[in-house]
């Protein structure tokens, strides 16, 4: 009996390697980045406010200190896709946006 638990051990430990080298590519690729709203065109100001207001459900006030604040992180921990459309938005809008 020992010796069929030592021998189903064995396999196991070569096994582990591969799943960690397996793992390191995919560390590599993130999904979830964090966006950052670096600057902004100053005539678009009142542009990227409303949709800064919309996007994070702020007042407008709290949109207008935000903005002004910038560079400063907007969303954390958001997927690729959603990430995306937000930067394309404030791009168009005149912002400079950052997926880090």
């Amino acid at each position: 009996m020992p010796i069929g638990g030592f021998a189903a051990a064995a396999p196991a430990a070569p096994a582990a390697p591969v799943e960690e080298e397996e793992a390191a590519p995919a560390a590599q690729e993130k999904t979830l980045f964090n966006i950052k709203l670096q600057s902004f065109d100053a005539a678009a100001k009142p542009k990227i406010i409303k949709e800064i207001k919309s996007m994070l459900g702020l007042s407008l006030v709290d949109s207008k200190k935000f903005v002004e604040s910038a560079p400063k992180m907007m969303k954390e921990g958001v997927p690729k896709e959603e990430c995306e459309k937000i930067v394309e938005t404030l791009k168009a809008l005149g912002g400079v946006v950052v997926m880090e």
